[in-house]
């Protein structure tokens, strides 16, 4: 019985030890990347990091999307994981963060997460 009691107050314990550090866990706080407009990120070089606030205006099929802001439109490729359960249509407004990916004749951005503004 001794043992049963002292494993669950072990258990217990770590329990909230874990809560407390999770609250405390931290990460980078200052300045990051700045958002870009369409416009910019084109002029941009391949693998550039990018955040870019506009619509997604239509699906092009797959995991291909055109996204625009005021300054023009742009493809992007947003993986089915990285959509996270989140729905979006034409009339919302998003961010999304990725890379600049140059290929021959088209650049595209390569969407890492998308959110609702």
């Amino acid at each position: 019985m001794k043992k049963i009691i002292t494993t669950s107050a072990f258990a217990l314990i770590l329990g909230f030890s874990g809560n407390v550090f999770a609250q405390h866990a931290g990460g980078y706080t200052g300045p990051s990347i700045a958002a870009n407009t369409v416009a910019e990120a084109l002029k941009l070089k391949d693998d550039t990091p990018v955040i870019l606030n506009g619509k997604i205006e239509k699906s092009l099929g797959g995991e291909k999307y055109i996204f625009t802001d005021a300054t023009g439109s742009v493809t992007v490729e947003i993986d089915n994981e990285d959509w996270r359960g989140l729905s979006v249509n034409e009339k919302d407004v998003v961010e999304i963060r990725g890379e600049v990916d140059k290929e021959f004749l088209e650049t595209q951005i390569d969407v890492d997460s998308i959110s609702k503004k």
